[in-house]
């Protein structure tokens, strides 16, 4: 039963995290992607051998005595936690005794065009999802999908989502070198992000050994890449042994840096040298700025 639960864990982006494993036992997802750090495994579009609802119920009233400091309960899985069967008895579970934490699902997004997806998820104070990329033969290259599940479906599913949802809802891009590395790739998701106007979107590459043989981009390409993705709330997410060369920034800069798109703290602390901090600090206290936090991650914008 305990290996049901892990936590907490440290996230830069939600902050103290309570994991529900909802596949302890093997891997089962619909996608296969290339990047994943599990095991490749073949695709399936239901999940066996499930824990039951009173098990995990169990298991996480005994965490959450143990562990007095968690700010968020994570849904996530050994593949996707959607296909979980009991899934929204689940939340209807959580809901009345996780008190001030909030409730957060990690999912590829391959089921968000469901209607009783749409309806379990819209429940969860945050949800995060995973668009990669929004061609369909890059989509079939690198998420390796269950056959019948198609970007396009997805995209629709996640402006759809997107209308009855009130919560916090945050897009995960995953950068693969060769893949979805390129500007007219980025250019494209800019696009669709922008139709479905996600509170968050936070880009990585490839940190831990992958399931197959692909490399990520350097943090440089990430960083470039990332900043196609204009008007909107973007994170990067730096390597631990990534230093930015420091720049300096006028206050007529930032004020056009961040028109552009909004810098989160750690964008800034990495990038910006002492008296670019000053200036910034100076334009928060002249009310020019302001901060915004998204599900855990603050962000400084031009008022």
């Amino acid at each position: 039963m305990s290996s049901l639960i892990f936590g907490p864990i440290t996230s830069r982006r939600f902050g103290q995290s309570l994991g529900i494993d909802l596949s302890p036992d093997r891997k089962q997802c619909n996608f296969d992607c290339l990047y994943c750090e599990l095991k490749g495994a073949k695709t399936v579009d239901t999940a066996t051998n499930s824990p039951s609802v009173q098990e995990i119920m169990d298991a996480l009233k005994i965490a959450l005595q143990k562990h007095h400091t968690i700010d968020v309960i994570t849904l996530t899985a050994n593949g996707e936690p959607t296909l979980y069967p009991y899934l929204g008895e689940l939340i209807d579970a959580i809901i009345p005794i996780k008190k001030e934490h909030k409730l957060l699902i990690l999912s590829n997004g391959s089921t968000i065009d469901k209607p009783a997806i749409q309806t379990m998820l819209s429940k969860l104070d945050i949800v995060k999802l995973s668009l990669d990329c929004v061609h369909p033969k890059c989509f079939k290259k690198l998420d390796r999908p269950h056959k019948g599940i198609y970007i396009e479906t997805i995209i629709e599913g996640m402006k759809a989502f997107r209308k009855i949802y009130h919560g916090e809802l945050v897009i995960e891009i995953l950068v693969v070198q060769g893949l979805n590395d390129t500007t007219e790739a980025f250019e494209a998701l800019h696009k669709v992000l922008q139709e479905i106007q996600p509170d968050r979107i936070d880009v990585g590459t490839i940190d831990r050994p992958p399931a197959y043989d692909v490399k990520g981009v350097s943090m440089e390409r990430l960083i470039e890449l990332a900043g196609l993705l204009k008007d909107l709330h973007v994170t990067i997410a730096y390597k631990k042994n990534y230093i930015a060369e420091k720049r300096h920034f006028s206050p007529e800069e930032i004020i056009a840096l961040l028109k552009r798109r909004p810098q989160s703290f750690e964008d800034i602390a990495l990038c910006f040298d002492e008296q670019s901090l000053q200036n910034l600090q100076d334009l928060v206290a002249q009310n020019v700025l302001h901060v915004k936090n998204i599900a855990g991650v603050d962000f400084y914008k031009v008022v």
